[in-house]
């Protein structure tokens, strides 16, 4: 009966987490499209200067404590309590010293060669306003904790889709008033501050006084390796748009910017789908080895299922869905975006592996790994800059790729999972949707018309992929449609 429970609450979860990501990403798409016909490569630039600063002051504020709080067996009203005012206490000490910083910040970008002839004199105000994001953000931490820890996917998904209209909206109406910049930056804050409204709304939970900082210390030793983790990752994600800024200049920022944005959301709506269900399940089947490599087995099928034809499919679509959304004044973004989606089916996979090794609580592994994973892409990236833009891509692209084998070693010493065993569970994938591409070119080749060819490749793609799943026999895409028309075939 808890095996039937327990896989109930996956499924749903998996069914709402995909339906809010899928949500994000056709509104995230149909909403960029907007904003990117309406600013310029310039204006994404700016905004891409201080991502880096940005996203690594949300996560010292999170502090890795919401992870901690969904990987603790039993939580109380004293844990909620302490994670919450802690996190206003950082944020809001990080907020100071971010805004006596931008001057620098600014200075750091101003002296760059790169930099001359560009008026970056905006970009100290524009910068302390972005701030203001992470601290409304850490007023709704551990309502999302909450949310997280007790599986209620619907909720946040109804919040997530709801955040993303209103701020978009808010972007977009910026934008055509003519604020330029300002818009993508007023987007980003009114999002936090949608989210953070609507976790209040939507959890039971409620901050009290006085309060106990002492569950701190029983989390700190979990979390902040998860906080340096998280730092790291921040980095690894955002390393490319420092040096391209440093180097080269705020225009081709927007450019990676632009190509990175689509890569993003098609990664990023395939680690949603699992970010949401992977810890809580994983962390309930960890005291039982054989059952946990078996869960870790179904959602590494089901991963590579969903990965492979989205982020092959999204590097073959790519020119077309420029040209069609964006228009050609983003064509040099191109090349940069089919690179990083043909790397980026690593992403999810990388995701659920770390998942899988902070439910054996060690999370000292994630942190080291993702820390050396961090000094090589730095490295590579200050190796090849001189080369150009497309090389320093390939070149943080590829250390993704071998970094997924780095993953696997330590998933083999944790559940006993052998490399093969991995592969053999991923390959099958990879080979059909690389196959279904292929086919699709060779398909659609005398087809010229730019919508033409983009309706074509997704549908005959999509087909290929499709029959081919089925005539293979694979258990996953039975239980994918079984389960969408309330038939649930058994699995391997």
């Amino acid at each position: 009966m808890e095996d039937k429970s327990l896989k109930e609450k996956t499924a749903r979860g998996l069914m709402w987490s995909s339906i809010g990501n899928s949500a994000q990403l056709v509104l995230g798409a149909l909403f960029g499209i907007f904003l990117a016909r309406l600013l310029s490569p310039s204006d994404y630039g700016m905004v891409g200067l201080l991502q880096v600063f940005i996203v690594i002051a949300g996560t010292l504020q999170d502090s890795g404590l919401r992870i901690a709080l969904a990987n603790r067996k039993e939580v109380r009203h004293e844990d909620y309590n302490a994670v919450f005012w802690f996190n206003i206490i950082v944020s809001s000490s990080l907020y100071v010293v971010l805004f006596f910083l931008a001057p620098f910040i600014t200075e750091f970008y101003q002296q760059s060669d790169a930099a001359a002839g560009q008026d970056l004199s905006k970009l100290t105000p524009l910068a302390r306003f972005s701030f203001l994001g992470f601290v409304t953000a850490s007023l709704g931490t551990a309502h999302c904790a909450y949310l997280f820890r007790t599986l209620q996917v619907k909720p946040k998904a109804i919040i997530t889709i709801t955040s993303l209209c209103v701020s978009c909206l808010t972007g977009i109406s910026m934008a055509y008033l003519g604020f330029a910049y300002w818009g993508l930056a007023t987007q980003g804050v009114v999002y936090t501050v949608s989210n953070t409204i609507l976790f209040w709304y939507f959890s039971k939970w409620r901050p009290t006084l006085p309060v106990s900082f002492r569950p701190l210390k029983e989390m700190f030793g979990f979390s902040c390796k998860l906080l340096a983790t998280d730092i790291f990752n921040s980095i690894n994600s955002n390393i490319l748009s420092v040096m391209l800024g440093r180097f080269y200049s705020v225009k081709s920022v927007g450019f990676y910017n632009q190509a990175n944005k689509w890569t993003y959301m098609g990664s990023n709506w395939m680690v949603g789908t699992v970010r949401e269900v992977a810890q809580p399940v994983l962390r309930n089947v960890s005291d039982d080895r054989e059952r946990h490599r078996h869960v870790f087995r179904k959602m590494l099928r089901f991963t590579a299922f969903i990965t492979f034809p989205a982020m092959f499919g999204l590097a073959f679509i790519s020119r077309e869905l420029i040209l069609i959304t964006v228009t050609d004044k983003w064509l040099e973004s191109v090349p940069l975006m089919q690179i990083l989606s043909a790397c980026a089916f690593t992403f999810p996979i990388q995701f659920l592996c770390q998942n899988l090794v902070i439910t054996k609580e060690r999370s000292d592994l994630v942190m080291w790994n993702t820390i050396a994973l961090g000094a090589a892409q730095i490295g590579i990236v200050f190796f090849t800059y001189p080369h150009g833009i497309r090389t320093m891509v390939c070149a943080y692209a590829s250390i993704n790729i071998l970094w997924f084998f780095v993953w696997f070693y330590f998933v083999h010493r944790e559940i006993g999972l052998r490399l093969r065993e991995a592969l053999l569970d991923l390959a099958p994938y990879a080979v059909i949707a690389a196959l279904s591409m292929a086919v699709t070119y060779f398909v659609i080749r005398p087809v010229e018309n730019v919508y033409q060819l983009f309706a074509l490749k997704i549908i005959v793609a999509a087909s290929v992929y499709a029959l081919l799943m089925w005539l293979c026999g694979s258990a996953t895409f039975k239980e994918c449609i079984g389960f969408l028309l309330k038939k649930h075939t058994p699995g391997k």
